[in-house]
């Protein structure tokens, strides 16, 4: 059986605790807490982990890291004593490919961080949205406008209503203040239906054929009344607006631009590698 050296950083713990000492001497390499078959776990490792914690808390959490990374390597030292040279061959050709395209992945993206254009010019924008008209459905219906909840025994009903409808903010925003227990306006940002049924109770069934006839929309339960002024909206399967459309035309393009900048790059590189003759071809 392989022998397991462990110095117990619990009881260097404690004995710190208990006495003010400095940790004791070590016979192994210093800063080592613990030494399984050669691997070798730092006090420093430990520190970082136990940072600000009791003592208590610092023994239970250095103990349970101890303890999980003994078991990790005496594991993948039982695996690897039971494969044969072709299967660790094999593995160890995986590690080196992942490792690679991690490399390749990492270099990637610094790139494409430095020296790609992050931003889309309105001009593509709009011709991407009038190409194809059909990417771009609405799968929910999205609405702008304003939600007023109050208690079902709040005074001046009609006189809100009304001013709902007129859309005079002044009034709104008065009675709100001194009624309301929920006000959400968002007559310059799109709510979808689905944000919606989170704030008011609606019948989702329900929900698209009050949005298509009216543009003031009241329910109620038992304790409140929920009053919607619709001021723009967009049915489920209507074409998105362009400003709801844009971020989703954006990033279609800057992936489209992101391949492409990084096919180049490839290129580049190729094309240099051939020039300084890195590259030979054997005929």
């Amino acid at each position: 059986m392989k022998r397991v050296f462990i110095v117990v950083w619990s009881c260097c713990l404690a004995l710190f605790l208990l006495s003010g000492c400095q940790l004791l001497e070590r016979k192994h390499q210093a800063g080592v807490a613990v030494e399984l078959d050669g691997h070798c776990l730092y006090e420093t490792t430990l520190d970082s982990l136990t940072l600000g914690l009791s003592g208590e808390d610092s023994i239970r959490v250095a103990q349970q890291y101890i303890s999980q990374w003994a078991k990790d390597i005496l594991m993948y030292e039982a695996v690897s004593g039971q494969m044969s040279p072709e299967e660790k061959a094999e593995l160890e050709s995986l590690v080196e490919s992942y490792r690679h395209r991690l490399y390749v992945h990492a270099f990637e993206e610094s790139l494409i961080t430095q020296r790609m254009p992050k931003g889309v010019a309105d001009s593509v924008v709009e011709q991407v949205y009038a190409r194809v008209p059909e990417r771009f459905r609405l799968s929910e219906s999205i609405v702008k406008g304003m939600l007023i909840v109050i208690p079902n025994s709040a005074p001046k009903m009609n006189e809100l209503r009304e001013s709902m409808d007129k859309q005079n903010m002044d009034n709104i925003e008065k009675y709100a203040y001194q009624y309301a227990t929920g006000y959400e306006l968002f007559v310059d940002k799109w709510m979808t239906a689905s944000d919606l049924l989170l704030h008011m109770p609606f019948e989702r069934d329900n929900m698209d054929a009050q949005l298509r006839d009216r543009k003031q929309i009241e329910v109620s339960d038992s304790t409140k009344t929920y009053i919607l002024q619709v001021t723009d909206k967009h049915l489920r399967g209507e074409q998105m607006p362009l400003d709801y459309a844009r971020p989703e035309i954006e990033k279609l393009i800057l992936s489209g631009r992101q391949t492409e900048f990084l096919q180049k790059e490839r290129e580049r590189l190729y094309q240099e590698a051939i020039q300084d003759k890195r590259i030979k071809f054997n005929k």
